[in-house]
């Protein structure tokens, strides 16, 4: 079983930890992306979103779950098979979350180029910000680093 390991700067990623906590938060009892099927019979529709809920959750929690003491004794997160996929949704949900609630003004190219003045930003989209930088580099060390097939499960 394939396996990274990541060494963090705690002084850097402990106040990010704090914007993800209050995004996971928000999504307890929210999907991040909104459930159209305005088509489907609501007791389907209800039964389906609590399903996606209930794994959004899960997901979330694995992703807080690498931030654990152990984290903050050695600064290491680490990826396998058992946590790849989940924690790429996780950072996904989280992302969207952030993105909706403190990134709207922001153009798409500038939030995946990451290019823009963080002193231009208010301190909460500046926080947000780094946070969705932060995720999206979590995503793209999975995406790169593990092997394919751990995704494809």
């Amino acid at each position: 079983m394939k396996r990274i390991e990541v060494k963090l700067s705690l002084p850097v990623v402990a106040p990010l930890l704090d914007v993800i906590k209050e995004a996971a938060d928000s999504l307890s009892s929210n999907l991040a992306a909104s459930n159209t099927l305005v088509e489907v019979e609501a007791e389907l529709r209800d039964t389906w979103r609590d399903e996606l809920l209930l794994s959004q959750n899960e997901e979330v929690k694995q992703l807080l779950a690498l931030f654990d003491t152990e984290f903050f004794a050695s600064g290491v997160v680490a990826f396998d098979s058992s946590n790849a996929e989940p924690i790429v949704r996780a950072c996904a949900a989280v992302r969207l979350r952030l993105r909706e609630r403190f990134l709207l003004d922001l153009k798409e190219e500038v939030l995946e180029s990451g290019e823009i003045e963080l002193e231009a930003l208010e301190e909460p989209s500046r926080r947000a910000f780094m946070c969705y930088l932060f995720l999206a580099t979590i995503q793209e060390l999975i995406i790169q680093h593990l092997d394919s097939s751990i995704l494809e499960n």
